[in-house]
């Protein structure tokens, strides 16, 4: 009887590959539908608010120093066409 109930966990231990793939493949479109409709639209909305944020404070920078610093202001709008076009190709690369 205990050889049994070994058998019993060994083979549903050696079926976990296929139950976390199943699971994957029931709930993947409401997974990209709420990554799509939902995450991307709210990083958008943080990245853009800060690239705003970031051109008045080169401005007013600008005006005090003379001097403009372009990385962190490249880095904000890289970083919002990346987040723009993430639903685009995401899904194919995961």
């Amino acid at each position: 009887m205990m050889a049994n109930l070994a058998a019993v966990h060994a083979c549903a231990a050696g079926d976990v590959a296929s139950v976390i793939t199943n699971t994957w493949n029931s709930v993947r479109t409401q997974v990209q539908s709420i990554v799509n409709n939902v995450v991307f639209p709210v990083l958008d909305v943080i990245l853009v608010v800060l690239l705003f944020v970031k051109i008045a404070g080169l401005y007013l920078d600008y005006r005090k120093h003379g001097q403009l610093e372009w990385a962190p202001l490249a880095i904000i709008f890289g970083g919002l066409l990346f987040s723009l076009t993430a639903p685009l190709y995401i899904w194919s690369i995961i």
